[in-house]
């Protein structure tokens, strides 16, 4: 493993396509990645166990090599990821997730073909229906592909299930997303575009490139520059593929919508140089200028008193400090921070908060969310007894579309939070 891990410094840090492999050089799992090196990296993280599925960590504990392929786009990354796994049908990928959850790009045998994304499972029944030209696939990554189909969208306008809705039809045209389909030519010029996006889905963009060239020259000679015009223009989109939202979602599962989490952590020594911490994923990715500290003076509120304790041995009244237990009453010192971070207006507001224990933190969080007049969700990470979580609280709709990010934001919090009662702590010292 060491070895292995050596190998990964010499990773560039450019898009591509990595193979674990096992110690008969035989692929063992192939992914794509907008950082090749930092991809692969994560795979050696201490965290992986949390955030990667058994099957994950049982493939990296066999491997014993990686190679990589690079591409010039996450773009063409993800359309070359589908191609190997077809062709190499890899052990964990196949295992990993079940042949009807996978995604494929489908052409149909039209006179105006369309482009269809079609789960595994709706496959067969679409062929028998449809008289379909091309099949692409599979794709591991559904949400990703169709950000790259709008990406494709953009450069090779075509029809898609919409199609059926001629005011729909007319709309996507006037965007430049659809062809127009009203003559003989408009029909072979949209022929020539879908030949152009099979040839992409095959991994052929420099072949696409050298036939835009020759009819871009075509048309200049015979000074219908406006027409070689617009085909420069293809090219450049071929050349410079912007695929932002491809690199923002790249190593995370990404929402149908834009999203914001905000996770919070506490950090104290027995009740001393107590801080919290909030750390804050958006669109699937951290985003560390918006990470913000806080101090807390823990005589403002009272200590926390364990549930064991008989009333009769609890000598104080609400608002009184007591020291019946050493340390510190977290779940104050959670809601304190809540509430400071809810009178930024001036921040954008999170879709839900993530915290650190049971259901009293969890109550907490609500309870400074409802004193503050939002109506923000919470969902709270369980740990065991060697702090490895075991279960997630609140909205289930929330945590099953969302663990990986949930998991992920709460080890961030509290590695954050820990850091900086660290330096607090030293500069006491």
């Amino acid at each position: 493993m060491p070895g292995l891990q050596n190998k990964i410094k010499n990773l560039p840090e450019t898009p591509g396509v990595y193979f674990f492999l096992n110690s008969k050089r035989e692929i063992l799992y192939i992914g794509k990645a907008g950082s090749l090196k930092d991809r692969v990296k994560s795979y050696f993280s201490k965290d992986l166990f949390l955030s990667r599925s058994p099957l994950i960590e049982k493939m990296v504990a066999e491997s014993s090599g990686v190679k990589f392929q690079k591409t010039e786009s996450v773009l063409e990354a993800l359309i070359l990821e589908a191609s190997l796994i077809k062709k190499h049908q890899p052990k964990y990928n196949t295992q990993e997730k079940d042949d009807k959850s996978w995604n494929y790009v489908v052409i149909t045998n039209e006179d105006f073909p369309r482009i269809l994304l079609i789960r595994g499972k709706e496959l067969n029944l679409t062929s028998e229906i449809l008289n379909l030209k091309s099949i692409f696939g599979p794709f591991p990554h559904g949400n990703q592909l169709k950000e790259a189909l709008k990406i494709i969208r953009k450069i090779f306008p075509f029809l898609d299930q919409n199609i059926k809705n001629p005011h729909t039809e007319r709309f996507y045209q006037e965007l430049g997303l659809a062809p127009k389909t009203d003559s003989e030519e408009a029909k072979k010029e949209y022929q020539r575009i879908i030949r152009h996006i099979k040839l992409f889905f095959e991994g052929k963009k420099k072949q696409i490139i050298k036939g835009l060239l020759r009819e871009m020259k075509k048309e200049v000679k015979k000074e219908n520059f406006e027409k070689a015009a617009e085909l420069r223009n293809k090219i450049f989109a071929l050349e410079h593929i912007q695929d932002i939202a491809l690199l923002k979602s790249n190593d995370y599962k990404l929402s149908t919508k834009n999203y914001r989490i905000e996770s919070y952590d506490i950090a104290h020594i027995m009740g001393k140089f107590v801080v919290g911490g909030m750390v804050v994923i958006e669109n699937g990715e951290f985003n560390k200028s918006h990470y913000r500290k806080f101090r807390i003076n823990p005589h403002t509120f009272p200590k926390f008193v364990s549930a064991k304790l008989k009333n009769s041995d609890i000598k104080s009244r609400k608002g009184v400090r007591v020291k019946i237990e050493p340390g510190i009453n977290d779940p104050a010192a959670l809601k304190e921070i809540i509430k400071r971070r809810l009178n930024h207006k001036e921040w954008p507001m999170p879709d839900f908060i993530v915290v650190d224990g049971g259901l009293i933190q969890k109550k907490a969080a609500e309870n400074a969310i409802k004193e503050s007049n939002f109506d923000t969700p919470v969902v709270s990470v369980v740990k065991d007894e060697k702090h490895k979580p075991k279960n997630i609280l609140g909205d289930k709709n929330i945590y099953e579309k969302y663990e990986e990010e949930i998991l992920r934001s709460n080890i961030e919090a509290h590695r954050f939070t820990l850091k900086y009662h660290k330096t607090l702590r030293e500069n006491f010292e």
